[in-house]
């Protein structure tokens, strides 16, 4: 059952459109990283600038899993920049795996909202208006990133067909094909079940959170998945994938084999 769904919470939740400038919301990003040195500057200042053009309050967990090119002392360089209160760097000890970023990272978010993306430029921030105009627009729940639709789902006039750029034909197959199994046999409601760009309320996200069992890659699509099936409201934005700018994929072929079995893990057990 959706807890935000009944008369009472919606009154108290007023209205939703809003103009951006009038937004008196707090978003807070979730950044996992490993060996980002060289992306983290370029993101975070991108996020900043989007942001404060639109007036927006915000704060950047960087959850950083012991990377040894330097990148928590770039996240503390970024925080003397921006300030303690909006760069928040919470180290762990060791390599520990995606989805454990995300819930170490939410135990450390004080905004109403929360945005989960990656840190290697592959995300852009500028879609994040658009997440947050269908957000205030639907009332939703969820709003998240799909390279594979034209237009936004409810429909908004403000957006650009969804793609990827910089992949080979055989990636694009596999992440085609990954997504064409999922929503064949799980029925999960959205194109883009391995996405990682999305917005969250912070109670929704807390309570899907506590129910999953994935970790890694995995840990995406069981989230929808139990989204759906908790009666949770999503929508999709299409937003532009661009492959990362420095470092390497971190997707390999045990995450491929482990993402068909997580498959059919959450068709017996969701």
């Amino acid at each position: 059952m959706n807890p935000f769904d009944n008369p009472i919470s919606l009154e108290l939740q007023g209205t939703h459109n809003t103009p951006l400038s009038m937004n008196t919301h707090k978003y807070s990003v979730i950044l996992p990283t490993y060996n980002e040195r060289k992306n983290l500057p370029i993101i975070v200042w991108l996020l900043a600038r989007t942001f404060s053009e639109n007036s927006l309050s915000w704060e950047i967990i960087v959850v950083d899993d012991a990377s040894p090119d330097g990148t928590q002392e770039v996240a503390r360089q970024l925080a003397g920049l921006y300030g303690e209160d909006k760069i928040v760097l919470k180290p762990r000890a060791g390599k520990l795996g995606l989805g454990t970023a995300y819930i170490h990272g939410l135990n450390f978010c004080t905004g109403d909202f929360v945005i989960i993306m990656d840190a290697d430029f592959s995300h852009h921030p500028k879609f994040i208006p658009q997440f947050i105009r269908l957000q205030q627009a639907h009332n939703l729940d969820i709003v998240t990133g799909t390279r594979y639709r034209t237009r936004p789902k409810p429909y908004q006039s403000d957006s650009k067909p969804g793609g990827v750029h910089g992949w080979d034909l055989k990636r694009k197959l596999i992440s085609r094909g990954a997504n064409f199994l999922a929503d064949t046999v799980l029925n999960p409601g959205v194109s883009d079940l391995t996405g990682s760009f999305r917005l969250y309320r912070l109670p929704v996200l807390r309570h899907i959170i506590t129910l999953t069992q994935s970790r890694g890659y995995v840990f995406q699509m069981e989230m929808m998945v139990r989204a759906r099936a908790l009666g949770y409201t999503v929508g999709e934005v299409p937003i532009t994938f661009v492959d990362r700018i420095f470092g390497e994929s971190k997707l390999g072929a045990d995450e491929v084999v482990g993402y068909a079995k997580g498959v059919w893990a959450l068709f017996v057990g969701v």
